[in-house]
């Protein structure tokens, strides 16, 4: 991720200091530039768009939990693992479950920099 990626993502959705100004940064918790949260979290979700999890009809989010281990810095690399967490078939419509995933956002440095754990609608293949 470069500094121009972090910065023109604040500008548009999470201005705050630490995510736009360098020297202002290095005066937060953060002690210099990081990436928003929500940047991460875009990122994420790319990454499993585009190669992390097989399902034939989409990521249908139900909900789920998020947390920031470490702050993105510039010219971090991110990847993603993802494992399945449980499998919860529909009663009422068997063509379906829900399915949690436990997602980590993983830098160079093999660092864990945000887990995300969602709820996702998942429709069985046909017979």
């Amino acid at each position: 991720m470069s500094e121009e990626e972090i910065k023109r993502f604040a500008r548009d959705y999470d201005p705050q200091p630490f995510h736009l100004d360098d020297e202002a940064a290095k005066q937060t918790f953060f002690r210099g530039l990081a990436a928003s949260g929500w940047h991460t979290a875009a990122i994420t979700m790319r990454l499993l768009v585009k190669g992390g999890l097989p399902l034939a009809d989409g990521i249908i989010g139900m909900g789920g939990e998020i947390a920031w281990l470490a702050p993105v810095r510039p010219g971090d690399v991110l990847r993603v693992t993802s494992t399945v967490a449980e499998i919860a078939p529909s009663q009422s419509k068997p063509d379906r479950a829900v399915v949690r995933f436990q997602c980590s956002t993983v830098n160079q440095r093999d660092e864990v920099v945000q887990r995300i754990e969602p709820k996702l609608l998942v429709f069985k293949r046909p017979a």
